[in-house]
Parts: structure tokens; C-alpha cells; sequence
């Protein structure tokens, strides 16, 4: 059964750091073509991207908001991909949530986090 479960999560003052880190049980990153993300939801607001990385190439995708002060990586020894977050500001407030999207052959499997709660208040 393919579990994520994601850690991390707290309170930071403004311009402080969190990483999070999304553990996957249940299958092997290396043995599948997938897309590893972590999306993110404030109250009153839609579900957003916030970073993304391939893992055929290791490419990166981040939304504007962020680029520059979050980076998003996976360690395939551990089975866990992360979110470096940085320079954190108010509005990054939100439940993060990991995503998980693995494709064999053509058809595609979507898996999601629990969530963890980020709030950064002075």
C-alpha cells in the first residue's frame, strides 16, 4: 500500500526556514517515471503548485512566488523528497501537502500527503 507521509510543518517567524520532508513507502522512486511536487492550500484559497521535480532528469519547476527562496530535492536511498524553504514570508502560510504522480507505461497513479500545517507569524 503506497503511503506518503509528510513532516516538518510549524511555526516560523518571517524570514525564517523550514524543510519539509515527504517519506513514500509502499514503492521504489528509482523504479518508476514520476513526478514528485509539493502543493499547498491556504485558507479560503485553491490548492497550489509550489515546486515540482522529474525523476527521469531531476528537472525543477517552482511557482514565481517562490523561486529563489524554496528548493525542492528527493533522496532515492530514502525513499523521501523534501521542500528547503527559505526567507518565509506571511502569505506562505498553508497546509503542504506531497504529491506523488507515477506512470507505468500509460497510465498514470496520483498519490497524496496527509498534509502539514506551515504558519509563519511574528
Amino acid at each position: 500500500q503506497v503511503q506518503l507521509v509528510e513532516s516538518g510543518g510549524g511555526l516560523v517567524q518571517p524570514g525564517g526556514s523550514l524543510r519539509l520532508s515527504c517519506a513514500a513507502s509502499g514503492f521504489t522512486f528509482r523504479n518508476y517515471v514520476m513526478t514528485l511536487s509539493w502543493y499547498r492550500q491556504a485558507p479560503g484559497k485553491e490548492r497550489e503548485l509550489v515546486a515540482s521535480i522529474t525523476e527521469i532528469d531531476g528537472s525543477t519547476k517552482y511557482t514565481d512566488s517562490v523561486k529563489g527562496r524554496f528548493t525542492i530535492s528527493r533522496d532515492n536511498a530514502k525513499n523521501t523528497v523534501y521542500l528547503q524553504m527559505n526567507s518565509l514570508k506571511p502569505e506562505d502560510t498553508a497546509v503542504y501537502y506531497c504529491n506523488v504522480v507515477k506512470t507505468v507505461r500509460t497510465v498514470s497513479y496520483v498519490y497524496w500527503g496527509q498534509g502539514t500545517q506551515v504558519t509563519v507569524s511574528s
